[in-house]
């Protein structure tokens, strides 16, 4: 065989960090994370069923999706595993909502991030309450798990 039978073309390549991560489903705990038909939940109950001569202990979860808010369950044999979201929260400075329903943020660094929609509800009413109503320094936090985000809360910046 030639070598051009064994040449790879990769069109990209990253760290490969994974947005998830295996968790057995007995160590799985209540305000924990997981990912339940795809989606990133936040665990809201859970319980344990003790089941015939030969079944294993299943474990009943209640979750609420960590993006649309959605209640989802499942049921899982407790010694199987389950994935786990990698939730990571940042803080950003808003610098100013544009017409289009995005927020322009800075971070720390002092880049500008302008990909996160204005979140409807409750957030969306306090981000406007505590920017554009009483004009103040606002910190906008953004949750971040399996490539989505979204703003999920706001706050009055300290920082003068």
């Amino acid at each position: 065989m030639a070598d051009s039978d064994h040449e790879h073309t990769f069109e990209s390549a990253d760290a490969g960090a994974s947005t998830t991560y295996p968790m057995q489903c007995s160590a799985l705990r209540k305000n924990g994370f997981v990912v339940i038909k795809g989606r990133p939940c936040k665990i809201v109950d859970m319980s344990t069923s003790k089941t015939g001569k030969h079944g294993h202990a299943k474990v009943h979860l209640v979750a609420i999706d960590i993006f649309t808010g959605k209640k989802l369950e499942d049921l899982c044999p407790s010694t199987h595993n389950m994935d786990v979201p990698v939730v990571k929260r940042t803080e950003y400075q808003l610098i100013d909502i544009s017409d289009d329903g995005f927020l322009n943020l800075i971070t720390d660094t002092g880049d500008e991030k302008n990909d996160v929609r204005m979140p409807d509800g409750e957030v969306g009413e306090k981000i406007i309450k505590l920017f554009k109503t009483e004009e103040k320094d606002t910190n906008v936090t953004v949750q971040t798990a399996m490539g989505e985000e979204a703003a999920v809360d706001a706050k009055e910046s300290t920082m003068k």
